[in-house]
């Protein structure tokens, strides 16, 4: 357990380092707890965790500021609102194509002004138009005006971008293309590969169906229809086109209930084969930095489960965002991030509960009938996975989207059965439809048939009324407060034995002396 909270204090001392600046002297107070061991030798196994965990914690508080870049003439952001400049730069990460416009990621390289060119760093966000495309690894001329994000109204689109390290923006700047091809050539492949999936699903199914196949099959989410995506959001099933912890929580929930029915639970067949799952499916997706991060954490899981020592999974999840807090201090605000951490928490911590719970009332309903009660076991353990990471995620839902669907759990459920089908047959659709097009649009009819089913499922309960609310902003204590409250009914869940216990005997003393 002492690595579980050195992992959170080293994350405790990110979030207050972002707020507030100590001296480096601080770090002494590291030592006091090591002073008392001679003091309380009995004790000394806490002291000295005790102690590493201030460590962790001021170090944390000192390491932000040194995280953050400084800001001078070699980085771009020195040159915001000063005119019109040229950069030079590649396209990071695969373009953002939206209805109307394409957000490119450029890191920057060089940057001329007034006739005068220097090397920089740093990363520009580009509006331009749909068309003509761009593509990962372009080596881009830019010329136009760089801008400070502006902090709206209802939303800081300036601290939203400097968590992803983005200080400058460029709104349809002159672009030329430099050069092609100048990426990390096993990213630029599998792009070109996904790009060539996408294809084949467009030409095999019809619209939304294919939109919606390239958006869960490969995380392709910029041609579904508008009207599909509120849809989904208002009914709580966005977390199917959303690539992140929650998406991927449920995938393992439905495959490891599936498999188990199939294999058994012996050689432990059903975990390796999820594990192989979910990193080909983030593969597929593109091996984006949140799917990554998702699916790390989906393995920590997995890996538990296999050694048979879920709680072990706790630290685990700890340790793993402490690393990646450490390399990126940034992600901490990061919305993937924070819903892949807590779905898979919720995973962890209330999955095992819910499903044991579920597995027993199924064998009260079919007694003596095996193959009921498996066939029982698959879809609690489905709906279970749902139910805890649902419980996990709500509230930063809520958060950061104001909405709060109050059909979330039910339409997930009706959803799900189609999920493993869909991904299966557009799987094939968009593989076969690289050598054979005709022969994948007869298999599109069995894709088609399970997308719309989803459709419908999801148009079905976005018609009902009051089926989601739209709320105002959320005050950030109410969302501690509720994360508050359910760390209690964890500890109560996990040591309802001796509180009981605890209880019983404070009621017979008080008894006693009444």
């Amino acid at each position: 357990m002492w690595l579980l909270y050195i992992s959170c204090a080293w994350v405790a001392g990110i979030l207050i380092g972002s707020q507030v600046g100590l001296p480096l002297i601080i770090t002494l107070l590291g030592i006091f707890p090591f002073l008392f061991i001679p003091l309380f030798p009995d004790r000394r196994q806490n002291l000295i965790v005790l102690g590493l965990c201030f460590f962790a914690c001021i170090g944390g508080i000192l390491y932000f500021p040194s995280s953050l870049p400084r800001v001078n003439e070699h980085f771009v952001c020195f040159y915001n609102e000063q005119g019109i400049v040229e950069i030079q730069g590649m396209v990071k990460e695969e373009p953002d194509v939206r209805d109307r416009y394409c957000l490119l990621t450029i890191s920057t390289e060089k940057i001329g002004m007034e006739g005068e060119e220097k090397e920089v760093s740093g990363a520009v966000l580009v509006r331009v138009s749909r068309y003509p495309e761009y593509h990962y690894g372009d080596i881009l001329r830019v010329t136009g005006e760089l801008e400070t994000p502006p902090t709206f109204e209802d939303f800081d689109y300036k601290s939203y971008l400097e968590h992803q390290g983005i200080y400058s923006i460029s709104y349809y700047p002159r672009i030329e293309v430099v050069e092609e091809g100048r990426g990390f050539e096993p990213l630029q492949w599998l792009y070109s590969f996904r790009d060539r999936l996408s294809d084949s699903l467009t030409k095999a199914l019809p619209e939304p169906q294919g939109s919606l196949a390239q958006g869960i099959l490969l995380g392709i989410r910029s041609n579904i229809p508008y009207s599909v995506t509120q849809a989904f959001s208002r009914t709580g099933t966005a977390h199917i086109l959303a690539i992140s912890g929650l998406h991927v929580s449920i995938i393992i929930g439905i495959l490891l209930s599936f498999l188990t029915l199939v294999f058994g639970r012996q050689r432990s067949i059903y975990i390796w084969l999820t594990l192989i799952a979910i990193w080909i499916y983030a593969l597929l997706t593109g091996m984006h930095p949140p799917v990554i991060r998702a699916t790390m954490m989906g393995s920590l899981f997995l890996l538990a489960e296999y050694l048979g020592r879920q709680r072990s999974a706790i630290t685990a999840l700890a340790f793993a965002a402490a690393v990646m807090v450490g390399i990126q201090p940034q992600i901490l605000w990061s919305v993937s991030f924070q819903l892949s951490f807590t779905a898979m928490l919720g995973l962890i911590l209330f999955y095992p509960y819910f499903q044991s719970w579920g597995r027993k009332g199924v064998a009260k309903v079919f007694e003596y009938r095996d193959r009921a009660i498996a066939i029982g076991n698959v879809l609690v353990d489905g709906f279970t996975v749902t139910l805890a990471a649902i419980i996990a995620v709500w509230p930063l839902v809520a958060y950061y989207f104001n909405i709060v669907s109050l059909v979330g759990v039910p339409a997930t459920f009706l959803s799900l059965p189609a999920l493993p089908a869909i991904m299966v047959a557009s799987a094939l659709v968009a593989l076969v439809g690289l050598f054979a097009v005709f022969a994948s649009q007869i298999l599109g009819w069995v894709a088609w048939l399970f997308l719309t089913y989803l459709l419908l499922v999801v148009q079905g309960f976005d018609a009902l009324p009051f089926s989601s609310l739209q709320v105002s902003a959320i005050p950030v204590w109410l969302v501690w407060a509720y994360y508050i409250i359910l760390a209690i009914v964890v500890a109560w869940l996990n040591h309802r034995k001796q509180l009981n216990d605890i209880f019983s005997r404070l009621a017979f003393n008080v008894e006693r002396g009444s």
